[in-house]
Protein backbone atom coordinates (compact mmCIF):
# COMPACT_ATOMS: atom_id res chain seq x y z
CA UNK A 1 0.00 0.00 0.00
CA UNK A 2 1.32 3.45 -0.88
CA UNK A 3 2.15 5.73 2.02
CA UNK A 4 0.58 9.17 1.65
CA UNK A 5 2.76 12.20 1.25
CA UNK A 6 4.11 13.80 4.42
CA UNK A 7 1.93 16.43 6.07
CA UNK A 8 4.90 18.12 7.74
CA UNK A 9 6.10 21.46 6.36
CA UNK A 10 8.34 21.39 3.33
CA UNK A 11 12.08 21.56 4.07
CA UNK A 12 13.62 24.98 3.48
CA UNK A 13 15.47 23.83 0.36
CA UNK A 14 12.12 22.98 -1.27
CA UNK A 15 10.33 26.21 -0.41
CA UNK A 16 11.18 28.05 -3.63
CA UNK A 17 11.55 25.06 -5.96
CA UNK A 18 9.18 24.68 -8.94
CA UNK A 19 7.02 21.67 -8.11
CA UNK A 20 3.89 20.62 -10.00
CA UNK A 21 1.50 17.87 -8.94
CA UNK A 22 -0.42 16.15 -11.71
CA UNK A 23 -2.88 13.29 -11.17
CA UNK A 24 -3.61 11.14 -14.20
CA UNK A 25 -5.17 7.66 -14.44
CA UNK A 26 -4.91 7.06 -10.70
CA UNK A 27 -1.26 8.11 -10.49
CA UNK A 28 0.01 11.25 -8.80
CA UNK A 29 3.11 12.66 -10.49
CA UNK A 30 5.16 15.01 -8.34
CA UNK A 31 7.17 16.90 -10.96
CA UNK A 32 10.26 18.73 -9.75
CA UNK A 33 11.69 21.27 -12.16
CA UNK A 34 15.44 21.35 -11.68
CA UNK A 35 18.40 23.40 -12.82
CA UNK A 36 21.03 21.39 -14.64
CA UNK A 37 23.79 23.46 -13.08
CA UNK A 38 22.71 23.97 -9.47
CA UNK A 39 23.73 22.43 -6.18
CA UNK A 40 20.36 23.51 -4.77
CA UNK A 41 18.54 21.32 -7.31
CA UNK A 42 20.59 18.32 -6.28
CA UNK A 43 19.78 19.00 -2.62
CA UNK A 44 16.08 19.49 -3.53
CA UNK A 45 15.92 16.03 -5.11
CA UNK A 46 17.43 14.45 -2.01
CA UNK A 47 15.14 16.43 0.31
CA UNK A 48 11.99 15.53 -1.62
CA UNK A 49 12.86 11.83 -1.56
CA UNK A 50 13.37 12.05 2.20
CA UNK A 51 10.24 14.14 2.82
CA UNK A 52 7.66 12.17 0.82
CA UNK A 53 7.01 8.56 -0.11
CA UNK A 54 7.20 7.52 -3.76
CA UNK A 55 6.58 4.27 -5.58
CA UNK A 56 8.88 5.09 -8.51
CA UNK A 57 11.33 7.75 -9.70
CA UNK A 58 11.38 9.09 -13.27
CA UNK A 59 14.27 11.13 -14.65
CA UNK A 60 14.90 13.20 -17.77
CA UNK A 61 17.48 10.74 -19.11
CA UNK A 62 17.66 8.30 -22.00
CA UNK A 63 19.38 4.92 -21.81
CA UNK A 64 22.69 6.12 -23.22
CA UNK A 65 22.91 9.20 -20.97
CA UNK A 66 21.96 7.16 -17.91
CA UNK A 67 24.60 4.58 -18.79
CA UNK A 68 27.10 7.39 -19.15
CA UNK A 69 26.30 8.57 -15.61
CA UNK A 70 26.44 5.07 -14.18
CA UNK A 71 29.69 4.28 -15.96
CA UNK A 72 31.56 7.47 -16.94
CA UNK A 73 34.46 5.36 -18.21
CA UNK A 74 32.34 3.38 -20.68
CA UNK A 75 33.48 5.44 -23.67
CA UNK A 76 37.01 4.18 -23.04
CA UNK A 77 35.84 0.76 -24.24
CA UNK A 78 34.57 2.21 -27.51
CA UNK A 79 35.51 0.15 -30.59
CA UNK A 80 36.49 2.76 -33.19
CA UNK A 81 36.32 0.26 -36.03
CA UNK A 82 32.72 -0.62 -35.21
CA UNK A 83 31.76 3.03 -34.71
CA UNK A 84 33.03 3.88 -38.20
CA UNK A 85 31.69 0.72 -39.86
CA UNK A 86 28.20 1.25 -38.41
CA UNK A 87 28.08 4.90 -39.50
CA UNK A 88 28.02 6.24 -35.94
CA UNK A 89 31.09 8.48 -36.23
CA UNK A 90 28.89 11.57 -36.53
CA UNK A 91 26.91 10.83 -33.38
CA UNK A 92 30.04 10.02 -31.39
CA UNK A 93 31.74 13.23 -32.56
CA UNK A 94 28.63 15.33 -31.76
CA UNK A 95 28.42 13.80 -28.27
CA UNK A 96 32.08 14.55 -27.65
CA UNK A 97 31.64 18.13 -28.82
CA UNK A 98 28.67 18.62 -26.49
CA UNK A 99 30.72 17.16 -23.66
CA UNK A 100 33.32 19.91 -24.12
CA UNK A 101 30.57 22.49 -23.52
CA UNK A 102 29.50 20.67 -20.37
CA UNK A 103 33.09 20.34 -19.17
CA UNK A 104 33.72 24.08 -19.53
CA UNK A 105 30.48 24.72 -17.68
CA UNK A 106 31.45 22.38 -14.85
CA UNK A 107 34.87 24.00 -14.51
CA UNK A 108 33.35 27.49 -14.24
CA UNK A 109 30.40 26.67 -12.00
CA UNK A 110 32.06 24.00 -9.88
CA UNK A 111 29.03 21.75 -10.45
CA UNK A 112 28.84 18.80 -12.80
CA UNK A 113 25.83 19.21 -15.15
CA UNK A 114 23.20 16.58 -14.41
CA UNK A 115 24.18 16.14 -10.76
CA UNK A 116 20.50 16.33 -9.77
CA UNK A 117 19.66 13.45 -12.14
CA UNK A 118 22.44 11.37 -10.65
CA UNK A 119 21.08 12.15 -7.16
CA UNK A 120 17.63 10.94 -8.27
CA UNK A 121 19.07 7.72 -9.67
CA UNK A 122 21.07 7.04 -6.53
CA UNK A 123 18.08 7.91 -4.35
CA UNK A 124 15.89 5.44 -6.24
CA UNK A 125 18.52 2.69 -5.91
CA UNK A 126 18.97 3.35 -2.18
CA UNK A 127 15.20 3.00 -1.62
CA UNK A 128 14.82 0.07 -4.00
CA UNK A 129 12.39 2.04 -6.19
CA UNK A 130 11.85 1.44 -9.91
CA UNK A 131 13.72 3.96 -12.07
CA UNK A 132 11.97 5.20 -15.22
CA UNK A 133 14.16 6.67 -17.96
CA UNK A 134 11.68 8.86 -19.82
CA UNK A 135 13.72 11.06 -22.15
CA UNK A 136 14.25 10.36 -25.84
CA UNK A 137 17.64 9.10 -27.01
CA UNK A 138 19.90 12.10 -27.52
CA UNK A 139 21.05 10.76 -30.90
CA UNK A 140 17.46 10.64 -32.15
CA UNK A 141 16.83 14.18 -30.90
CA UNK A 142 19.90 15.50 -32.74
CA UNK A 143 18.93 13.67 -35.94
CA UNK A 144 15.39 15.06 -35.84
CA UNK A 145 16.68 18.55 -35.10
CA UNK A 146 19.07 18.32 -38.06
CA UNK A 147 16.29 17.02 -40.30
CA UNK A 148 13.75 19.66 -39.27
CA UNK A 149 15.83 22.79 -39.82
CA UNK A 150 16.51 24.39 -43.17
CA UNK A 151 19.62 23.91 -45.28
CA UNK A 152 21.29 27.18 -44.24
CA UNK A 153 20.42 26.74 -40.58
CA UNK A 154 22.42 23.54 -40.60
CA UNK A 155 25.56 25.56 -41.18
CA UNK A 156 24.61 27.57 -38.11
CA UNK A 157 24.26 24.39 -36.07
CA UNK A 158 27.65 23.14 -37.23
CA UNK A 159 29.13 26.53 -36.49
CA UNK A 160 27.63 26.46 -33.01
CA UNK A 161 29.12 23.04 -32.35
CA UNK A 162 32.55 24.12 -33.60
CA UNK A 163 32.37 27.31 -31.56
CA UNK A 164 31.69 25.29 -28.41
CA UNK A 165 34.97 23.46 -29.05
CA UNK A 166 37.26 26.31 -30.06
CA UNK A 167 35.79 29.11 -27.93
CA UNK A 168 38.24 29.93 -25.19
CA UNK A 169 36.39 32.74 -23.45
CA UNK A 170 34.54 32.01 -20.26
CA UNK A 171 30.80 31.38 -20.51
CA UNK A 172 28.95 34.52 -19.49
CA UNK A 173 27.31 34.39 -16.03
CA UNK A 174 24.02 35.22 -17.74
CA UNK A 175 24.31 32.09 -19.89
CA UNK A 176 24.94 29.99 -16.80
CA UNK A 177 21.83 31.48 -15.21
CA UNK A 178 19.83 30.53 -18.31
CA UNK A 179 21.08 26.98 -17.93
CA UNK A 180 19.76 26.95 -14.39
CA UNK A 181 16.27 27.51 -15.77
CA UNK A 182 16.42 25.73 -19.10
CA UNK A 183 17.48 22.62 -20.94
CA UNK A 184 21.05 21.46 -21.64
CA UNK A 185 20.48 20.65 -25.31
CA UNK A 186 18.57 23.88 -25.87
CA UNK A 187 21.34 25.83 -24.16
CA UNK A 188 24.03 24.31 -26.37
CA UNK A 189 22.15 25.72 -29.37
CA UNK A 190 20.57 28.64 -27.50
CA UNK A 191 20.94 31.24 -30.25
CA UNK A 192 19.37 29.05 -32.92
CA UNK A 193 16.75 27.44 -30.68
CA UNK A 194 15.34 30.85 -29.81
CA UNK A 195 15.10 31.88 -33.46
CA UNK A 196 14.00 28.61 -35.05
CA UNK A 197 10.61 27.10 -34.23
CA UNK A 198 11.50 23.74 -35.91
CA UNK A 199 14.66 23.49 -33.84
CA UNK A 200 12.87 24.44 -30.63
CA UNK A 201 10.17 21.88 -31.40
CA UNK A 202 12.75 19.12 -31.87
CA UNK A 203 14.78 19.98 -28.78
CA UNK A 204 11.96 20.88 -26.40
CA UNK A 205 8.39 20.44 -27.69
CA UNK A 206 8.76 16.88 -28.98
CA UNK A 207 10.59 15.81 -25.86
CA UNK A 208 7.84 17.28 -23.67
CA UNK A 209 5.33 15.11 -25.52
CA UNK A 210 7.63 12.09 -25.46
CA UNK A 211 8.25 12.30 -21.72
CA UNK A 212 4.55 12.74 -20.94
CA UNK A 213 3.77 9.66 -23.04
CA UNK A 214 6.56 7.65 -21.42
CA UNK A 215 5.22 8.42 -17.94
CA UNK A 216 1.77 7.20 -18.94
CA UNK A 217 3.27 4.17 -20.66
CA UNK A 218 5.32 3.14 -17.61
CA UNK A 219 2.36 3.66 -15.27
CA UNK A 220 0.12 1.50 -17.47
CA UNK A 221 2.51 -1.44 -17.27
CA UNK A 222 1.64 -2.03 -13.60
CA UNK A 223 -2.00 -1.06 -13.14
CA UNK A 224 -3.19 -0.76 -9.58
CA UNK A 225 -6.50 0.09 -8.00
CA UNK A 226 -4.73 2.22 -5.42
CA UNK A 227 -3.25 5.63 -6.18
CA UNK A 228 0.49 5.58 -6.77
CA UNK A 229 3.01 8.37 -6.48
CA UNK A 230 5.90 8.99 -8.85
CA UNK A 231 8.67 11.55 -8.43
CA UNK A 232 9.53 13.07 -11.80
CA UNK A 233 12.83 14.97 -12.04
CA UNK A 234 13.09 17.08 -15.21
CA UNK A 235 14.72 20.33 -16.28
CA UNK A 236 12.73 23.43 -15.38
CA UNK A 237 12.51 24.28 -19.08
CA UNK A 238 10.27 21.23 -19.58
CA UNK A 239 8.10 21.66 -16.49
CA UNK A 240 5.19 23.66 -17.91
CA UNK A 241 4.98 21.99 -21.32
CA UNK A 242 5.29 18.43 -20.09
CA UNK A 243 2.77 18.87 -17.27
CA UNK A 244 0.21 20.33 -19.68
CA UNK A 245 0.66 17.42 -22.06
CA UNK A 246 0.53 14.92 -19.21
CA UNK A 247 -2.92 16.27 -18.34
CA UNK A 248 -4.19 16.61 -21.92
CA UNK A 249 -2.80 13.71 -23.96
CA UNK A 250 -5.51 11.33 -25.12
CA UNK A 251 -3.86 9.06 -27.71
CA UNK A 252 -2.24 5.75 -26.84
CA UNK A 253 1.05 6.60 -25.03
CA UNK A 254 3.01 3.77 -26.64
CA UNK A 255 2.03 5.00 -30.10
CA UNK A 256 2.98 8.60 -29.26
CA UNK A 257 6.36 7.53 -27.88
CA UNK A 258 7.10 5.24 -30.82
CA UNK A 259 6.29 7.98 -33.35
CA UNK A 260 8.51 10.51 -31.59
CA UNK A 261 11.35 7.99 -31.13
CA UNK A 262 11.49 7.22 -34.84
CA UNK A 263 14.54 8.55 -36.64
CA UNK A 264 13.61 10.86 -39.52
CA UNK A 265 13.84 9.42 -43.04
CA UNK A 266 16.99 10.39 -44.86
CA UNK A 267 16.48 13.00 -47.53
CA UNK A 268 16.67 11.40 -50.96
CA UNK A 269 17.66 14.41 -53.01
CA UNK A 270 21.34 14.51 -51.86
CA UNK A 271 21.72 10.86 -52.81
CA UNK A 272 20.04 11.33 -56.18
CA UNK A 273 22.04 14.48 -56.82
CA UNK A 274 25.28 12.62 -56.10
CA UNK A 275 24.21 9.67 -58.27
CA UNK A 276 23.20 12.03 -61.05
CA UNK A 277 26.53 13.83 -60.86
CA UNK A 278 28.52 10.58 -61.00
CA UNK A 279 26.45 9.25 -63.92
CA UNK A 280 26.91 12.53 -65.76
CA UNK A 281 30.66 12.45 -65.17
CA UNK A 282 30.92 8.84 -66.33
CA UNK A 283 28.85 9.63 -69.39
CA UNK A 284 31.22 12.52 -70.08
CA UNK A 285 34.23 10.22 -69.70
CA UNK A 286 32.68 7.67 -72.06
CA UNK A 287 31.92 10.43 -74.54
CA UNK A 288 35.53 11.63 -74.28
CA UNK A 289 36.85 8.15 -75.09
CA UNK A 290 34.40 7.96 -77.96
CA UNK A 291 35.89 11.16 -79.42
CA UNK A 292 39.47 9.96 -78.97
CA UNK A 293 41.52 7.90 -76.53
CA UNK A 294 43.81 10.78 -75.53
CA UNK A 295 40.88 12.96 -74.45
CA UNK A 296 39.31 10.04 -72.60
CA UNK A 297 42.54 9.35 -70.74
CA UNK A 298 42.81 13.04 -69.88
CA UNK A 299 39.35 13.32 -68.30
CA UNK A 300 39.67 9.97 -66.51
CA UNK A 301 42.94 11.13 -65.04
CA UNK A 302 41.24 14.35 -63.95
CA UNK A 303 38.57 12.33 -62.11
CA UNK A 304 41.20 10.32 -60.23
CA UNK A 305 43.38 13.32 -59.39
CA UNK A 306 40.56 15.60 -58.29
CA UNK A 307 38.64 13.09 -56.15
CA UNK A 308 41.70 11.31 -54.79
CA UNK A 309 43.65 14.53 -54.39
CA UNK A 310 41.03 16.41 -52.39
CA UNK A 311 40.32 13.33 -50.23
CA UNK A 312 44.05 12.94 -49.54
CA UNK A 313 44.23 16.66 -48.77
CA UNK A 314 41.52 16.15 -46.15
CA UNK A 315 43.60 13.38 -44.58
CA UNK A 316 46.67 15.61 -44.60
CA UNK A 317 44.69 18.39 -42.89
CA UNK A 318 43.69 15.87 -40.20
CA UNK A 319 47.35 14.97 -39.61
CA UNK A 320 46.77 11.42 -40.80
CA UNK A 321 49.44 8.75 -41.27
CA UNK A 322 50.85 8.43 -44.85
CA UNK A 323 49.05 5.08 -45.24
CA UNK A 324 45.74 6.73 -44.28
CA UNK A 325 46.42 9.47 -46.83
CA UNK A 326 47.11 6.82 -49.46
CA UNK A 327 43.93 4.94 -48.50
CA UNK A 328 41.93 8.16 -48.99
CA UNK A 329 43.53 8.78 -52.40
CA UNK A 330 42.72 5.23 -53.59
CA UNK A 331 39.23 4.95 -52.08
CA UNK A 332 37.78 8.27 -53.26
CA UNK A 333 37.95 7.75 -57.07
CA UNK A 334 36.35 4.29 -56.87
CA UNK A 335 33.62 5.35 -54.44
CA UNK A 336 30.81 4.96 -57.05
CA UNK A 337 31.83 1.33 -57.68
CA UNK A 338 31.88 0.24 -54.03
CA UNK A 339 28.72 1.29 -52.18
CA UNK A 340 29.01 1.01 -48.43
CA UNK A 341 31.73 2.54 -46.28
CA UNK A 342 32.70 5.99 -47.63
CA UNK A 343 36.25 7.01 -48.42
CA UNK A 344 36.41 8.84 -45.10
CA UNK A 345 35.53 5.61 -43.30
CA UNK A 346 38.20 3.60 -45.11
CA UNK A 347 40.85 6.21 -44.40
CA UNK A 348 39.76 6.50 -40.76
CA UNK A 349 39.90 2.73 -40.26
CA UNK A 350 43.38 2.72 -41.76
CA UNK A 351 44.34 5.48 -39.32
CA UNK A 352 42.91 3.54 -36.38
CA UNK A 353 44.81 0.43 -37.51
CA UNK A 354 48.18 2.13 -38.09
CA UNK A 355 47.96 4.41 -35.06
CA UNK A 356 45.89 2.26 -32.76
CA UNK A 357 44.49 4.42 -29.94
CA UNK A 358 46.18 3.82 -26.61
CA UNK A 359 44.52 3.59 -23.23
CA UNK A 360 45.92 7.05 -22.48
CA UNK A 361 44.10 8.49 -25.50
CA UNK A 362 40.74 7.35 -24.12
CA UNK A 363 41.73 8.50 -20.61
CA UNK A 364 42.46 12.05 -21.78
CA UNK A 365 39.96 12.28 -24.66
CA UNK A 366 37.45 14.62 -23.02
CA UNK A 367 40.21 16.83 -21.66
CA UNK A 368 42.09 16.96 -24.95
CA UNK A 369 39.18 17.98 -27.17
CA UNK A 370 38.42 21.00 -25.01
CA UNK A 371 41.39 22.57 -26.82
CA UNK A 372 41.42 22.72 -30.63
CA UNK A 373 44.94 21.27 -30.78
CA UNK A 374 43.73 18.19 -28.90
CA UNK A 375 41.79 17.02 -31.95
CA UNK A 376 45.13 16.46 -33.68
CA UNK A 377 47.05 15.26 -30.63
CA UNK A 378 44.60 12.62 -29.38
CA UNK A 379 44.47 9.51 -31.58
CA UNK A 380 40.78 8.87 -31.04
CA UNK A 381 39.80 12.46 -31.88
CA UNK A 382 42.18 12.56 -34.84
CA UNK A 383 40.63 9.42 -36.31
CA UNK A 384 37.15 11.00 -36.15
CA UNK A 385 38.53 14.24 -37.60
CA UNK A 386 40.14 12.25 -40.40
CA UNK A 387 36.78 10.66 -41.21
CA UNK A 388 35.04 14.02 -41.65
CA UNK A 389 37.78 15.86 -43.52
CA UNK A 390 38.32 13.01 -45.99
CA UNK A 391 34.57 12.71 -46.58
CA UNK A 392 34.38 16.46 -47.16
CA UNK A 393 37.39 16.34 -49.47
CA UNK A 394 35.81 13.54 -51.51
CA UNK A 395 32.64 15.57 -52.07
CA UNK A 396 34.62 18.66 -53.08
CA UNK A 397 36.73 16.54 -55.40
CA UNK A 398 33.72 15.01 -57.13
CA UNK A 399 32.15 18.37 -57.90
CA UNK A 400 35.47 19.88 -58.93
CA UNK A 401 36.19 16.94 -61.23
CA UNK A 402 32.75 17.23 -62.80
CA UNK A 403 33.23 20.94 -63.55
CA UNK A 404 36.71 20.35 -64.99
CA UNK A 405 35.58 17.47 -67.20
CA UNK A 406 32.62 19.41 -68.61
CA UNK A 407 34.92 22.35 -69.41
CA UNK A 408 37.38 19.99 -71.11
CA UNK A 409 34.69 18.59 -73.38
CA UNK A 410 32.95 21.84 -74.26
Amino acid sequence: MSVPKSTSPLPAVLQDQPIERVTRDGVEYVVLGTAHVSRTSMEAVEALLDHEHFDAVAVELCDSRAQGMRDPEAFKRMDLFQVIRQGKAGMVAASLVLSTFQKRLAEQSGIQPGAEMKAAMEGAAARNLPLWLIDREVGTTLKRAWHNVGFWQRFGLLGGLLASVFEREEIEPGEIEKLKQGDMLESAFSEFASESKPLYQSLIGERDAYMAARLREEAARKPSAEPRRVLVVIGAGHLKGMCELLREQRDDPATIAADLARSPPKARWPKWLAVGLVLAVFAAIAFAFHRNAALGTQVLTAWVLFTGGFAALGAVAAGAHPLSILAAFIAAPIKPFRPGIPAGGISAMAEAWVRRPRVADFDTLRDDIVHWSGWWKNRVARTLLNFFLVSLGTIVGEYSAGIHIVRSLF
